[in-house]
């Protein structure tokens, strides 16, 4: 057939020669496993690491979630305190409370204690009630609250008034403090169901603003309502704040005092009440609420007076007599690790001795004596050597002639200045300190006391009439109200001249790159105080060295929970009196210190002016600080916070609206830890708060510099040359300050003006 064609195997048809060595390039399915084990051993393994890992983080959530519960609501925990703070005086917090301790007592009438345990709710809770107007006694409840339980009136009458200015004070003062638990409870609702509702509705939308977005609101009028509150509060996972637990602190539910016969003006305070937070040491130290720091004598672990499961019917917490409580452990403290009540440094005169000099640095310290001696400057006394390196060699009036002040000018490009004080510069100069102008380069303790001698006569000032006070609160409000709009400015006197009044400040050439000692003149009272080479790792290690004794020792240490009495020995007695008499109206709060938590230094605070304090407030002015636990009566000195420079402004006045920075002499203290300034009002009985904030750091050597800015009146601007009148009054001045003109190291006529040759008119 002559059209068709042969056939060809195709390759893909060709490769294998029969149908039987067709499979042999396969892999069987054996092998496939064989070769592909590791890789799926690898990958089923990573993913059984990751089951792992999420399977113990899930069992270490839930034990640490369960042991936290356990710590709350067990048998060994302390009972839990729930506060009851009226928002408006309408509020009967009284009635709330009676019916919160019938419900949960199990005793049906008679007195009731504040503090009861409740075998149906299995619970044991302490009722406090907040004070309406007393904003001490609302503050350290509000310090050891574990739920805060805001209680308002649905009155038909105070429908649009449920929080008043007091209220709403607190409410600010308890946020700066840091907030617990907390939740609402409204009060006096209607019967009518439907009435009932949007009474409940309407409150509920006026106050949640007001408070956190967790936070419920519950109905508390009836038997039913309390009843529905209760078991969700036994059931709430509480919320404290971090400050509070990094120590071990008590709520005294029972003060007393034993006078001490060996050593008269002193006592022993007694404490009775439930630790909390951590185990405390009967080495440590404490810190008593209004008294101060001290050591202990001895601790005594009691029989819990109201345990959970009570088979008895007396109430152990209704008996007067404490002393019947049953001691299960008395603890006394080792002189050999008991922490010592260290408050001041003992300076060592010899610490800053050196050997004795070679002879080559003894001859030349000669020859620059000799050199000294043939060129003598005229130096105000207790100029230092540091500050005489600042001093311009054109000072002396006779030598300033005009070819040496351009001799000068070429060769001193870089020169500040800086003088000494002028109550102790020049013999002529007496009666020129002027204390709204003083220095602060840093924070002396004898420059301090000699500057609010002058700048608090508003406090100490008792004899002055009313008329007297008026006009000192009128200079104070006009000098605030100049401070702000006009900054550092100030104007020369005339009958004082500008190189003796302005004797103690420097001329800077920049106040962030320029360079400034901070230990320069440092007073010897300086040297009493402490301060950390690193204070972060400091802290760390403090914190690290205390959860680490508390897992260790058990022998010298109270666990958290337990009922105990603390015994604090060398307190005074008018001091116990009145902590006696303070604790039928306010809590006295018991808190263990860290170590080194005794000793002075300098804080440093972050601070706010309080939005609803009106009146100025003046730098180095006194006032009481609540810092955390503590609380103490301090002169702070105010400054601007510069986070790209070692040097720092101080303020002359705490203006609203922007955060400041604090500083004070106290004792130290580890952050993070809430600040509440109080203003004491000199015939009120309460003191106002006047600034909130938080300790930021604990510095000795923060360089807080006070600035000023001469100003005058222009007359003519050329280029880089002005003519300023009234800047200076005399031409000595004016060569004087001249070498600041030079470098570009001032400010005139408001404006800052860079390089110019000022020119007094005459």
């Amino acid at each position: 057939m002559g059209g068709s064609r042969v056939q060809v195997n195709k390759p893909h048809k060709s490769r294998f020669s029969s149908k039987s060595s067709r499979s042999l390039h396969k892999v069987s399915q054996k092998d496939k496993n064989r070769i592909a084990k590791s890789d799926r051993n690898a990958t089923k393994g990573a993913r059984a690491a990751r089951l792992q890992r999420s399977k113990m983080l899930r069992e270490q959530t839930r034990a640490a979630f369960l042991k936290e519960k356990r710590a709350s609501s067990g048998s060994a925990s302390p009972p839990r305190l729930i506060l009851l703070f009226p928002l408006s005086p309408s509020v009967n917090v009284n009635s709330l409370a009676e019916d919160l301790l019938r419900l949960l007592s199990t005793e049906g009438a008679g007195a009731l204690s504040s503090t009861v345990a409740s075998s149906e709710y299995k619970l044991r809770a302490t009722v406090l009630q907040a004070p309406h107007g007393d904003l001490l006694s609302c503050m350290e409840m509000a310090k050891v609250a574990d739920l805060i339980a805001f209680v308002a009136s649905a009155t038909e009458e105070s429908t649009c008034d449920y929080i008043d200015s007091f209220g709403s004070q607190c409410l600010s003062v308890f946020r700066s403090l840091g907030l617990p638990s907390t939740v609402v409870l409204i009060r006096d609702l209607p019967i009518e169901l439907k009435r009932r509702n949007d009474a409940k509705k309407t409150c509920t939308s006026s106050l949640t603003s007001e408070f956190p977005e967790d936070c419920k609101f519950y109905p508390a009028d009836t038997k039913d309502d309390l009843h529905k509150f209760m078991w969700l509060f036994k059931e709430q996972r509480l919320t404290t704040p971090h400050w509070r637990n990094q120590r071990p602190y008590l709520m005294a539910q029972k003060v007393d005092m034993v006078p001490d016969d060996s050593n008269p003006g002193k006592c022993t305070l007694l404490l009775t009440g439930y630790t909390r937070a951590h185990s405390l040491s009967v080495n440590q130290l404490v810190h008593v609420s209004g008294a101060g720091d001290f050591q202990l004598g001895k601790i005594e672990i009691l029989k819990d007076p109201i345990p959970l499961n009570a088979r008895k019917e007396h109430n152990a917490m209704d008996s007067d007599d404490i002393q019947d409580v049953e001691v299960i452990r008395s603890l006394a403290p080792d002189p050999l690790n008991e922490e010592p009540l260290l408050v001041e440094n003992v300076p060592d005169p010899l610490a800053g001795e050196q050997t004795w000099p070679t002879e080559a640095e003894m001859a030349e310290a000669d020859r620059n004596q000799k050199q000294k001696r043939l060129r003598k400057k005229n130096l105000p006394r207790g100029t230092s050597e540091y500050q005489a390196a600042w001093i311009i060699d054109d000072t002396d009036e006779e030598d300033s002639d005009a070819k040496d002040e351009d001799a000068d000018d070429d060769d001193e490009d870089d020169d500040g200045m800086v003088l000494d004080e002028g109550e102790s510069g020049f013999p002529s100069q007496e009666g020129t300190n002027n204390p709204d102008f003083e220095d602060q380069a840093s924070l002396y303790l004898r420059d301090s006391d000699e500057e609010t001698e002058n700048d608090s006569v508003m406090m100490e000032g008792e004899n002055l009439t009313r008329e007297q006070i008026e006009a000192e609160i009128k200079k104070i409000k006009e000098a605030h109200a100049e401070d702000e709009e006009f900054p550092d400015e100030v104007d020369t006197p005339l009958d004082v001249p500008a190189r003796k009044r302005f004797a103690k400040y420097r001329g800077l050439k920049s106040f962030r790159t320029s360079s400034w000692d901070p230990k320069e003149s440092l007073p010897p009272e300086y040297a009493r105080i402490f301060a950390f080479d690193n204070f972060a790792r400091t802290q760390k290690h403090v914190i690290a060295k205390a959860l680490e004794m508390e897992q260790e020792s058990r022998d010298n240490r109270v666990p958290a929970g337990s009922y105990a009495r603390i015994y604090i020995k060398d307190i005074p007695l008018d001091i116990a009196s009145k902590l006696c008499a303070v604790s039928r109206r306010a809590p006295i709060i018991l808190c263990g210190l860290l170590q080194h938590e005794s000793k002075m230094s300098v804080l440093h605070f972050s601070i706010k002016k309080h939005d609803s304090y009106d009146a100025p407030i003046k730098s180095k002015e006194e006032f009481i600080f609540h810092v955390g636990f503590r609380q103490f009566v301090a002169r702070p000195i105010f400054s601007t916070d510069n986070v790209n420079s070692d040097k720092h402004k101080m303020e002359r006045f705490l203006h609203a609206g922007r955060f400041s920075i604090a500083s004070i002499y106290a004792p130290i203290s580890f952050p993070p830890l809430p600040l509440i300034v109080l203003k004491g009002a000199g015939g009120a009985s309460t003191p106002t708060v006047a600034a909130v904030g938080s300790l930021r750091s604990i510095d000795p050597d923060r360089i807080v510099l006070k600035k000023i800015i001469l100003t005058g009146y222009p007359q003519r601007v050329s280029k880089l040359k002005a003519t300023v009148r009234y800047m200076f009054h005399n031409p000595e001045d004016v060569r004087w300050f001249k070498s600041l003109w030079k470098c570009g190291q001032s400010a005139v006529a408001v404006v800052e003006l860079r390089n110019l040759l000022v020119h007094m008119a005459q």
